[in-house]
């Protein structure tokens, strides 16, 4: 199985949520955050994606 790079697994949550697949879309979002280093960037994923209120390590 290939490994996806975290913008290539937001692209496919942006797809998921457009075809009303959200807990797809919710896996997709948090593999990219596990999967990126900047500890920033992954509060802004997590942010953007989950809302403000998501339990952290989610």
């Amino acid at each position: 199985m290939p490994r996806f790079e975290a913008t290539e697994l937001l692209e496919w949550a942006r797809l998921f949520v457009e075809g009303n697949r959200l807990d797809l879309a919710r896996l997709c979002v948090e593999e990219a955050a596990k999967r990126t280093k900047d500890p920033r960037e992954v509060a802004r994923i997590r942010d953007e994606w989950l809302g403000p209120n998501h339990r952290a390590g989610a």
